[in-house]
């Protein structure tokens, strides 16, 4: 793809909506797709205040940062939730999810405090109504190639996801990993409620093949999706293919969320506003 100018971006924008490839992509009757975003991303982690901004952005709704004890807008807390379903009801936007890259700083195979964590989350993520929780292995928390690592984050997971699966909450595995060593832990831990949350930009940046990866992977495993990429562009202008990504989705049956990491090379609000009508394009809400 060639580089996109800022003439060519303000084409593209008016124009991303209405791509006419779009419905050649037949698919099983369902749901269809949600475009959403990462707090973090907006600059409003664990904040209501994000619902608002997605609102502006043309974006359906917000994966919500959940972090230790004691933030201004805990969730653990029943008031603040109330004032993120506040800011639902104002701004027509939604909580999509829940993301624990706190488990980044404060890894899930090392620090004591974090077994809790992630059992506060699947009450909160159940009190919110939510179906994901993602656990991020990052930075510290990062587990390729640290084999004692993966057999704590296993044995943590083991006895966590009991109570997942009566609260009917999936943990979504977001690592370096391929989709062989997300397999193993998977098996290991023996839960319907352990899955990947398959990041388009982290393992096509690792040099994955994510569509062969999304097709072996299946809909059984993969809870929800980020929409990223690596090459600094807007969406459809880097080395993403979110045309074969949708054919992959395709084939797996998968339709849900799809949560928007992008750059901004033309700032956030013009860049995101962007990428969501480019995304919507390519994986429509009545697909």
């Amino acid at each position: 793809m060639t580089m996109c100018t800022r003439k060519d971006f303000l084409k593209l924008a008016a124009g991303a909506a209405f791509v006419p490839w779009a419905p050649l992509f037949a698919a099983p009757a369902s749901r269809g797709f949600q475009i959403g975003v990462c707090d973090w991303n907006l600059g409003k982690s664990a904040n209501p205040e994000a619902l608002k901004l997605a609102a502006e952005l043309d974006i359906d709704g917000v994966q919500v940062s959940f972090g230790a004890p004691g933030g201004p807008h805990d969730l653990r807390k029943p008031e603040a939730l109330k004032r993120f379903r506040q800011a639902e009801k104002e701004h027509g936007t939604k909580m999509a999810s829940m993301a624990m890259g706190i488990l980044n700083g404060r890894p899930y195979k090392s620090d004591p405090n974090t077994k809790q964590w992630v059992v506060d989350s699947i009450d909160a993520a159940k009190m919110a109504g939510l179906k994901v929780v993602l656990l991020a292995f990052f930075g510290k928390g990062d587990i390729k190639g640290d084999v004692q690592g993966t057999k704590e984050v296993i044995r943590r997971l083991k006895a966590v996801a009991p109570k997942a699966e009566k609260a009917g909450v999936v943990l979504g595995l977001e690592t370096w990993l391929d989709m062989h060593e997300h397999l193993h832990i998977i098996d290991a831990v023996g839960s319907p409620n352990v899955q990947v949350y398959y990041d388009l930009g982290n393992s096509n940046h690792r040099g994955y093949d994510i569509y062969k990866e999304i097709r072996a992977l299946g809909n059984d495993q993969i809870c929800e999706v980020h929409a990223k990429d690596y090459a600094g562009k807007l969406f459809g202008q880097g080395k993403v293919d979110f045309w074969e990504v949708r054919r992959a989705l395709d084939d797996i049956g998968y339709r849900g969320w799809i949560h928007i990491e992008g750059r901004t090379p033309f700032g956030l609000r013009d860049s995101y506003r962007h990428d969501a009508h480019f995304l919507r394009a390519v994986f429509p809400p009545d697909a």
